[in-house]
């Protein structure tokens, strides 16, 4: 797992049925590439994000794969629409495996 791996999310709490939100999310992660070298002339190995999703109630809004050419903590910003009350899902997946989630909530107003 990488170190100071830190998703943000920013979404309404609440939506009328059948609004666009704007969602916006960042996560802190390095994001190395695998083409740089240390200081002792090393390739430094490649430790990107390299997909992220986000679900409303189990069915997928967005599905982005990512590649190593990609900045320092990836942002998305993706409107969406709300049909009903619910849980975004948002979920980074790591080269190491890990897997980095938030859970946002959104009622009708």
């Amino acid at each position: 797992m990488a170190t100071g791996v830190k998703p943000r999310v920013k979404a309404p709490k609440t939506a009328a049925v059948g609004e666009a939100v704007t969602l916006k999310t960042l996560i802190s992660h390095t994001m190395e590439s695998g083409q740089r070298k240390d200081g002792s002339g090393n390739v430094i190995p490649r430790s990107i994000i390299n997909r992220f999703t986000c679900d409303f109630n189990g069915q997928n809004v967005i599905d982005v794969t990512l590649e190593p050419a990609i900045s320092t903590n990836p942002y998305f910003e993706f409107a969406a629409i709300v049909p009903e009350a619910g849980e975004f899902k948002f979920t980074w997946y790591d080269d190491d495996g890990s897997v980095y989630e938030d859970v946002q909530s959104v009622a009708i107003a």
